[in-house]
């Protein structure tokens, strides 16, 4: 058996330049042994699972999809929206919700306080994404690279 205390673990804190994006996750497989960047897939693991927590008034990442990933995720604490193709939908402690592959999603705080979630993610080797917001492409070969014509940064032209 594998454990880890996620009470122990330590925060993976992200932030755009601008500031508009930002969070932080504790990466709870990565815990138990998961090699991300491995194409062992007794290494990888069949899924990929995440504490992230979203501060006041930002978006965890820009509005995106996955070519092949499922996404799913249970609010612990805190408020905010899951933005998706047909708008803004509220969520609450207790909501769960998925994303299949192809449906874009971004999610925000909108609230005072940190918005907590539970993120259950499958990675699948060779994923891709597209950011609808930008026009850009995300290949995952398994390290990312992200695309126009050129090579561009995660968050050119979300800000």
């Amino acid at each position: 058996m594998r454990k880890a205390n996620t009470n122990n673990m330590e925060e993976l804190v992200w932030s755009s330049p601008k500031g508009k994006f930002g969070g932080a996750g504790k990466q709870v497989s990565e815990a138990l042994g998961r090699k991300p960047f491995s194409t062992d897939l007794m290494e990888r693991h069949p899924f990929d699972i995440e504490i992230l927590r979203i501060p006041s008034g930002k978006a965890a990442y820009p509005y995106h999809t996955h070519s092949a990933q499922w996404e799913f995720y249970h609010v612990i604490s805190g408020r905010g929206v899951a933005r998706d193709k047909d708008g803004k939908t509220a969520i609450e402690p207790g909501d769960a919700f998925i994303f299949a592959p192809n449906e874009p999603h971004q999610l925000i705080n909108s609230g005072e306080e940190d918005l907590v979630m539970y993120v259950v993610a499958d990675n699948p080797i060779g994923e891709s994404g597209y950011y609808p917001d930008s026009k850009k492409w995300i290949v995952r070969c398994p390290e990312r690279a992200i695309l126009r014509s050129n090579p561009v940064d995660y968050f050119d032209g979300e800000e």
